[in-house]
């Protein structure tokens, strides 16, 4: 398995592949190792495959040294990398096509907790964000709540702070690699996460902070949540960036309103008023959209008893029918579906107990 994760971050280093082509690579070849040890020639014949990527895949040791460092510096650090095929992975992120390859995780919190909240504003958070932020969060203590965010200055920090001083886990997802903590002025909060939630990046070791790097990170956020929630924000940034993800990706959002002269406002009164996202004046909204006020022992058993398969979903069952044991080949075949989305399908079917992965890329209907 160390051998198999080596093989997959080395994947992410090659020019051209990409999250949605790696994982499509993988399927198609069994294992990233099976892909790097694959001839020129059969390479060659995949459609689209640019000449770069050919030949890094072809001439890897640069990229598998690279690999084997940052596998190092994992253990050294207590990090675990996460490949999309680790059971830990966050399975709400296999739900979007272009979910990372790989993650890196430190901490002590299960990123697929029950129920999973991503709080996010603006950098120049107002008195009035700071007491609606503190309040919600406080609110969510007993909901069985992981609080995720992006660890930035602002809403993100009291996001963090409150959930750490409330007892709650708290997970920061970061635009940059494990070496730094940033803002440093987060520092020490960073520290205190790790004893009740942790750190979260698709960054490798050594990667800067960089602008172009927080856009990515926001679509992390936004699939890994049950839900999104904008505290403020103006018409421009990387709040609204992460609700537009969170509504492609079929998430519920949320915006806090304020005075229409408020700069700080004017984003949450957009989404508000453009129905990108449900009216949040407290908790209570959120625990209704959400259903919460439901027990979950009752909603667990309705899951069990009553599930309605999306379409997709029914395409896989169908595929069991007279047959208690289906293989993959045959699965992607029969439903038509992309291999990414297939995977991911069948994972949330195993996760809800409805089918089994066996040996040899078989599933068995429970």
């Amino acid at each position: 398995m160390k051998t198999e994760t080596i093989y997959q971050i080395a994947l992410t280093l090659i020019p051209g592949v990409g999250d949605i082509n790696g994982k499509r690579l993988i399927a198609a070849y069994g294992s990233a190792e099976a892909l790097f040890h694959e001839k020129r020639k059969s390479l060659e014949k995949i459609g689209g495959m640019r000449d770069a990527t050919i030949e890094a895949l072809s001439n890897p040791k640069e990229f598998l040294k690279r690999a084997e460092q940052e596998m190092a510096f994992t253990e050294k650090n207590t990090i675990r990398p996460l490949s999309y095929q680790d059971k830990d992975y966050p399975r709400r992120l296999l739900q979007c096509d272009d979910s990372p390859l790989m993650l890196y995780y430190k901490g002590n919190v299960n990123l697929n907790a029950s129920r999973v909240v991503a709080i996010v504003g603006t950098r120049n958070v107002t008195e009035y964000g700071r007491e609606r932020c503190i309040q919600l969060v406080n609110d969510l203590v007993g909901e069985q709540v992981l609080v995720i965010s992006g660890l930035a200055y602002g809403v993100d920090t009291i996001a963090h702070l409150t959930a750490v001083q409330a007892g709650l886990p708290t997970v920061g997802v970061m635009g940059n690699g494990m070496q730094q903590i940033y803002p440093s002025a987060n520092r020490k909060l960073a520290v205190e996460m790790l004893q009740n939630g942790g750190l979260l990046t698709e960054c490798m070791n050594g990667t800067l902070p960089d602008r172009e790097n927080f856009p990515r990170r926001n679509r992390i956020i936004a699939g890994m949540a049950d839900a999104v929630i904008v505290v403020e924000s103006a018409l421009k940034g990387g709040s609204l960036i992460t609700a537009d993800l969170a509504n492609s990706y079929n998430r519920d959002v949320f915006a806090f309103p304020g005075r229409v002269t408020d700069l700080y406002s004017q984003g949450c009164n957009h989404l508000i008023r453009t129905n990108q996202a449900h009216l949040m004046e407290d908790v209570n909204n959120l625990r209704y959209v959400m259903r919460w006020e439901q027990p979950e022992s009752v909603k667990e058993r309705q899951t069990t008893l009553f599930r309605e398969y999306t379409e997709e979903e029914q395409r896989i069952m169908d595929c069991f029918e007279g047959q208690a044991v289906v293989n993959l080949d045959d699965l992607i075949v029969k439903t038509g579906l992309a291999t990414t989305k297939l995977a991911a399908l069948l994972l949330n079917l195993e996760f809800d107990g409805i089918v089994t992965a066996l040996p040899g890329k078989r599933y068995q209907r429970c």
